[in-house]
C-alpha cells in the first residue's frame, strides 16, 4: 500500500510468481523440487492478492471507487484465462528452449538452456506477461518484463507479439518495443533494437498511446548484433537476414540480405621492439 493506503502490486511477489511460474514451464529447473503443477498454483496464489491489488488501485487512479468485490471478481476471470492459457505458453516456451539448443553450437545438452541461456529466461517471463496484458490487467505485465529486464538484460515489452520458436543470442542490450510483431522461427543477437522511429504526440507534447510504432519481423529473419530495425510500417520480410549494425528504417522483401556497404579495413605492421 501506499501512504494513503491504496493498494499497489509489490515487486517483490511479482519476482516470487516468476520464479515459481519458471519452475511450471521448464521443466521444474527453477521449481526447487515442486511439481510443475504445484509450482503454477503457488504462482497463481501469490498472482491472485497482486492483481486484486493492480486492479483496483487502477480504479482509484481513473476517478473510481475501491469496488474490491468487483476487483476480485475480475482476478478470478484472469486466473482463469490464465490457466485456460498455460498449456499454449508451455507450447511456445518449449519452443523457444528447442530453439535456443537448435541454432547455438555452444549449446551441449538441452538441460543446460532453461538455467543458462538469458534469452529464455527472458522468454518464459514474457509469455506470461503478455497473456496477462492481452487480458488486460494493469501493471503487473510491464513490472514482470522489467524484472526480467534487470535479470538478463533484454528489454522486451509485454505487448510485443512473438511467435513461436524465438532464440535470443547473448541477448544483452536487445529492446523490443511494446508493438512489435515477430513471426515463426525468427532469431536476434545482443544489441538488436526493434523500436519506434517517430511518435506522434497531442497538443500538450505527450505521446499520443495506443499506436502502431514498431516494426514487424516475418518468419524466420535472422537479425545480429547492434542491428537497429525502427518504424511501425516497417517489414522485415520472411527469410531475411540483417547483418550487424546496420541501421533499417523501411520494408524489406522476402528473402534479403541486408547489410551495410564494406568498410576499408587497413592493416599495418607494428614496429620492431626496441
Amino acid at each position: 500500500m501506499d501512504a494513503h493506503g491504496r493498494s499497489f502490486p509489490e515487486r517483490l511477489a511479482i519476482e516470487e510468481v516468476l520464479r515459481w511460474m519458471r519452475g511450471a514451464f521448464l521443466n521444474d529447473h527453477h521449481g526447487f523440487g515442486h511439481a510443475p503443477d504445484d509450482c503454477f498454483q503457488r504462482a497463481c496464489d501469490i498472482l491472485r492478492t497482486q492483481a486484486e491489488s493492480a486492479l483496483a488501485h487502477c480504479a482509484l487512479r481513473g476517478g473510481g471507487t475501491l469496488d474490491r468485490p468487483a476487483a476480485l471478481a475480475r482476478t478470478r476471470e484472469v486466473l482463469a484465462e490464465l490457466a485456460r492459457a498455460r498449456p499454449a505458453i508451455a507450447s511456445l516456451i518449449a519452443s523457444d528452449v528447442q530453439a535456443a539448443f537448435d541454432r547455438d553450437p555452444a549449446a551441449h545438452c538441452p538441460d543446460e538452456i532453461p538455467i543458462c541461456y538469458p534469452g529464455v529466461r527472458a522468454l518464459v517471463a514474457h509469455r506470461i506477461a503478455h497473456v496477462l496484458w492481452q487480458l488486460g490487467l494493469p501493471v503487473i505485465p510491464r513490472l514482470m518484463g522489467e524484472i526480467a529486464h534487470a535479470e538478463t538484460g533484454i528489454d522486451l515489452h509485454p505487448g510485443a507479439t512473438i511467435g513461436e520458436g524465438f532464440f535470443i543470442d547473448h541477448g544483452t542490450g536487445v529492446v523490443i518495443g511494446e508493438t512489435t510483431v515477430i513471426g515463426r522461427q525468427c532469431t536476434i543477437y545482443q544489441g538488436v533494437t526493434l523500436g519506434a522511429l517517430r511518435f506522434p504526440t497531442d497538443d500538450a507534447g505527450r505521446a499520443v498511446k495506443g499506436q502502431r510504432r514498431h516494426p514487424t519481423l516475418e518468419d524466420g529473419v535472422t537479425v545480429y548484433a547492434n542491428a537497429t530495425i525502427l518504424g511501425g510500417t516497417t517489414v522485415i520480410g520472411a527469410g531475411s537476414t540483417i547483418a550487424g549494425g546496420v541501421f533499417v528504417t523501411e520494408s524489406v522483401p522476402p528473402g534479403s540480405v541486408v547489410h551495410a556497404a564494406k568498410l576499408d579495413v587497413q592493416v599495418k605492421q607494428r614496429r620492431s621492439a626496441p
